[in-house]
């Protein structure tokens, strides 16, 4: 609970999914002996909504900690709509219910902490250099 609120107050700059995919040969081993990691990059930002649905964190600061302060932190021309700025843009269905499921999942990886989870809010498309890359 202290992590939610120091992220909504501010004091945690950024979110990141910290996507490490691991093969299934590697995960399934005894727990001591498993590879750490498993994907994020799909499910980051759903659950990140959690925190939204629930209020204990607004979709702004929500949207700064995932897009526009890393962009600042690392000193990256992104993470702004402002006129000029490259098209960068996620379109964002706050409302969407979905479960994830491994049928589903994109990454050529299939492990995941969130594995038939229930989230609500998903990326519906994706927009780079103003160009469609992904899309529901």
């Amino acid at each position: 609970m202290a992590m939610v609120q120091a992220l909504a107050d501010g004091l945690i700059d950024i979110i990141v999914s910290s996507h490490d995919p691991q093969d299934v040969d590697t995960k399934r081993l005894p727990f001591a002996d498993a590879a750490d990691g498993a994907i994020g990059l799909e499910t980051m930002l759903a659950a990140a909504l959690r925190l939204y649905h629930s209020d204990q964190v607004s979709l702004m600061r929500l949207i700064d900690a995932m897009s526009t302060r890393p962009a600042k932190i690392f000193g990256l021309d992104a993470g702004t709509l402002k006129p000029g700025a490259k098209a960068d843009i996620t379109v964002i269905d706050l409302d969407e219910p979905w479960i994830v499921s491994k049928e589903a999942i994109v990454s050529r990886s299939k492990n995941t902490p969130f594995e038939n989870a229930r989230f609500t809010g998903r990326a519906v498309q994706t927009y780079v250099a103003g160009k469609l890359v992904h899309s529901l």
